[in-house]
């Protein structure tokens, strides 16, 4: 085994956690893969040798965070509003995924991985979205409500456009908005 896999174990996962950290200190413009490797601490070519360039990275948190994303969908009980809250909480949870996964332009949108777990994130979504459907809409203008409210919602609140006091819940925040379009 090499000196770096056995310091790092995994080192695509050590480089795609210091994109993460990147990005979330310096924001999407502000990093680089060589930045990627001080963090990492491994040589300055180990980023570009496991994932090409930066839309690889990015590729790669995408994937992981339409991952999480269908996870906690998942592990939310199986109705519009719990799986709406869970939405928030992975977007405040996982800004930076967050940011990457919905700007498809940063990252290989026709990426086999990113296309699977995307998908699996939708199919979740739209499940929870077929228990209720707004009249006079079907299940699809559902779940494009649902989306556009909490991802809506998701965004606000990480801009802190939203303005509430800095010890509000974002979920607890989230719920009487969700239970709005719930209502009918």
């Amino acid at each position: 085994m090499s000196k770096i896999g056995y310091h790092h174990g995994d080192l695509r996962r050590t480089i795609v956690t210091a994109a993460v950290e990147a990005i979330g200190d310096s924001g999407l413009d502000g990093w680089s893969l060589r930045e990627l490797a001080r963090r990492a601490g491994v040589s300055h070519a180990a980023p570009a040798h496991h994932f090409g360039d930066k839309s690889g990275v990015l590729t790669a948190i995408a994937v992981e965070g339409f991952t999480l994303l269908a996870d906690a969908l998942e592990a939310a009980e199986p109705d519009l509003l719990d799986m709406g809250l869970a939405y928030v909480s992975f977007a405040v949870t996982y800004p930076v995924h967050f940011g990457v996964m919905f700007q498809p332009g940063l990252y290989r949108g026709d990426d086999e991985a990113v296309r699977k777990a995307e998908a699996r994130a939708g199919d979740v979504l739209r499940e929870g979205a077929r228990a209720v459907t707004i009249p006079p809409s079907g299940p699809e203008h559902t779940t494009l409500a649902a989306w556009s409210i909490v991802h809506g919602f998701a965004n606000l609140w990480l801009s802190g456009a939203l303005r509430m006091p800095a010890d509000t819940d974002p979920v607890q925040a989230a719920r009487p908005v969700l239970r709005r379009l719930l209502e009918h």
